[in-house]
């Protein structure tokens, strides 16, 4: 199975559990690697038969617009849910980072995997 690659995309949202966190839009930063068949696209040079990356992002950056969590686990899980869905992704890894949420490092944040990865290609 082949992937389509969004890294390092940096959003802003509402997001944590502390009330200042509840009044202010934190940067988070997505990577996400989606699986997908790449060959019907590019055999017709056709972006119809693919994973649209900057639609993608720009579904991201909506959701994030109009998202309010305490979690970055509630993040995650919601937003791999809604591009599964939305986009007919099987599977997908997503790590979701929030820089500067403990001053000892560089970011927090969790990696998930959801869907069942599959070889087509056979």
């Amino acid at each position: 199975m082949d992937r389509v690659l969004i890294e390092a995309l940096a959003v802003e949202t509402v997001i944590g559990v502390y009330d200042w966190e509840r009044t202010i839009r934190q940067r988070l930063v997505i990577d996400l690697e989606m699986a997908t068949d790449i060959r019907p696209a590019a055999a017709g040079d056709d972006l119809t038969h693919t994973l649209d990356y900057a639609a993608i992002s720009a579904r991201i950056q909506t959701y994030a617009d109009d998202s309010q969590f305490e979690l970055v686990e509630t993040f995650a899980e919601r937003l791999a849910a809604l591009l599964r869905e939305e986009f007919g992704i099987p599977w997908l890894r997503m790590t979701v980072r929030k820089p500067g949420a403990v001053p000892e490092a560089q970011a927090v944040g969790v990696r998930i995997e959801r869907g069942t990865l599959v070889d087509v290609s056979a």
